[in-house]
């Protein structure tokens, strides 16, 4: 599809990348860069890229598509360092979680004579490095675009054609509608894991022993998000800001309504809640988001050729 593809990063997403790419035939030659020389080296072992180098700029040299694939609070100084060794016709895309922020990170650096089309593949553990990722990551994940005003639709056409031919499904919305809606399903979710692991660290009345010792799947399963790379949740709690804020108002006045069934003993509500609430995971699996499997079925995720 490209005949040259950098990638800017080459953790959990951008391995993943590298190994689809690999698999499907989608470039012709794929171009590895990062910053960790050490990251770079096991990248080169693992034999994810073609070429390899710490110099972002010198990476997207004559690529097609460019992926940068970089926790979103480094969009910006990425943008500045490979804007000026662009290629004219280039697509340049991302893969952070944030779009807003990344946009306006992002942007004032692109030349005119490139097409830059965020994205958002919505699919990860809480695996990172380049060791981590695996060819199947992205199938049957939703990949969400939020091109600027005054996108080419070829392009916009062509990057999503990519991220079909790596196993997702293609969506589109503006960057603020996407924000708030992964401030919902993703952001929260690993904050308040973080904040529950947190807590259990904490305690004092309940060993930390015990806790490890006794964890049934409700707190091994937050333990898991928890376990999600520090740098890349610091900087979406910090360039999503707005939405996260809204959605914990919003959690802890729900939660509070919670209270005080759970004090008044009102086990009715307690019931509806708890009723409405599987709903919404029967319509996650039904939706093939999930699979209807114990732990979350993390263990088919982890070994698909067991599938």
């Amino acid at each position: 599809m490209f005949d040259r593809i950098a990638l800017i990063g080459i953790g959990l997403i951008g391995s993943s990348l590298a190994r689809v790419i690999r698999r499907e035939g989608l470039a012709g030659e794929i171009v590895v860069s990062t910053r960790s020389a050490g990251t770079l080296a096991r990248a080169q072992e693992l034999a994810l890229g073609d070429r390899y180098t710490t110099d972002a700029a010198e990476a997207v040299k004559d690529a097609d598509l460019v992926i940068v694939s970089v926790p979103v609070g480094s969009s910006g100084a990425v943008a500045e360092r490979i804007a000026p060794a662009l290629k004219p016709g280039a697509i340049v895309t991302d893969v952070g979680s944030t779009k807003a922020s990344v946009i306006a990170q992002m942007q004032p650096h692109m030349p005119p004579h490139v097409h830059f089309i965020p994205g958002h593949p919505l699919a990860g553990t809480e695996k990172s490095g380049p060791d981590a990722g695996f060819a199947e990551l992205f199938e049957n994940r939703w990949c969400i675009l939020t091109p600027p005003e005054g996108a080419e639709p070829e392009a916009v056409e062509r990057l999503a054609a990519f991220w079909r031919a790596c196993g997702s499904n293609i969506d589109t919305m503006d960057p603020e509608h996407h924000d708030m809606v992964l401030a919902m399903v993703s952001h929260l979710p690993h904050i308040i894991a973080y904040n529950i692991v947190g807590t259990a660290d904490d305690l004092q009345t309940v060993t930390k022993s015990e806790v490890i010792k006794y964890s049934a799947s409700g707190f091994r399963d937050f333990t898991r998000l928890a376990a999600s790379d520090p740098t890349m949740w610091r900087d979406v709690c910090l360039h999503n800001k707005d939405a996260i804020l809204e959605m914990l108002s919003r959690f802890s006045e729900d939660l509070a309504s919670l209270q005080r069934a759970i004090r008044w003993g009102d086990g009715d509500k307690l019931f509806e809640l708890f009723t409405r609430t599987r709903a919404v995971r029967r319509s996650i699996i039904e939706a093939g988001q999930e699979v209807d499997a114990p732990d979350f079925g993390r263990f088919v995720a982890a070994h698909p050729e067991k599938n």
